[in-house]
């Protein structure tokens, strides 16, 4: 969906910084990448609850999975917070990241043109994209130039996909090259898309991705999620297809119902 159009609302404040890698230090002891623990070590301490434990519909394959959570169905201001899997337990990897999402907030029922953020589990497109180098993701990574689209035309066959064209495909489509500095670095979220369904559905909504803020404070966007370019980039670069990662998207008081 558009986002240029959208440069409203107040900074999102002073922000945590990201851990997004878990990666361990050089001179730190090497710990099991499954489990976490450490080969001869003590057992670890009890498991902490937290809120990825409230999950209960990811695939049984899925070790990595974002949360995107805000109070209320009305807000635009969102926290989004990454976990792994480590010995059958969902742990945090980064401090909670101040995000935004649609300038109409949550919708259980989204649609094309209304600037909602779609409610549910998705995963991420097969390849993220952007108008900068690849930064270090494990994806495969397409570096955008002009003529690339993103399909908003419910009457095209094409609809909700990336395509290169020399035309506009209409409809709300995207010039993906244009969306700066939004664009910067993208992850496509499987709204209205295999695998969460066969073929997008015409007018139920597309181009739902995971992308820088439009303007320095953070603004609202028409459907993303978003969030400040470091922070952005620590997900990205974190994100790894083999972990068939997830991204559950809702009002907090919904997490119980993925």
């Amino acid at each position: 969906m558009k986002r240029r159009t959208l440069v409203l609302g107040a900074a999102v404040g002073a922000v945590a910084p990201v851990v997004a890698t878990g990666a361990t230090p050089a001179a730190a002891v090497v710990t099991d990448p499954d489990t976490g623990a450490t080969p001869g070590a003590a057992r670890p301490p009890k498991h902490v609850k937290n809120r990825a434990d409230l999950l209960t519909t990811l695939p049984r394959d899925t070790r990595q999975v974002v949360l995107v959570t805000g109070n209320g169905y009305a807000t635009t201001y969102a926290t989004l917070e990454t976990f792994r899997q480590a010995g059958g337990r969902w742990v945090p990897v980064s401090a909670p990241l101040p995000a935004r999402i649609g300038s109409k907030g949550f919708s259980d029922n989204h649609v094309e043109g209304v600037a909602t953020t779609p409610t549910g589990v998705y995963s991420f497109g097969p390849t993220i994209y952007g108008i900068a180098a690849d930064p270090g993701v494990r994806y495969p990574y397409h570096r955008v130039v002009t003529n690339d689209w993103w399909n908003e035309n419910p009457n095209s066959a094409a609809y909700n996909s990336f395509q290169h064209s020399t035309t506009n495909p209409g409809g709300y489509s995207e010039a993906l090259w244009q969306e700066t500095p939004a664009y910067t670095h993208f992850a496509v979220i499987t709204y209205n898309m295999a695998p969460n369904v066969a073929k997008p559905v015409p007018n139920a909504g597309s181009g739902i991705f995971l992308h820088e803020f439009s303007t320095t404070a953070g603004n609202p966007t028409a459907g993303c999620v978003s969030l400040s370019h470091a922070h952005l980039v620590g997900v990205l670069a974190w994100l790894n297809p083999a972990a068939n990662p997830r991204i559950v998207i809702c009002p907090t008081q919904n997490l119980s119902r993925y």
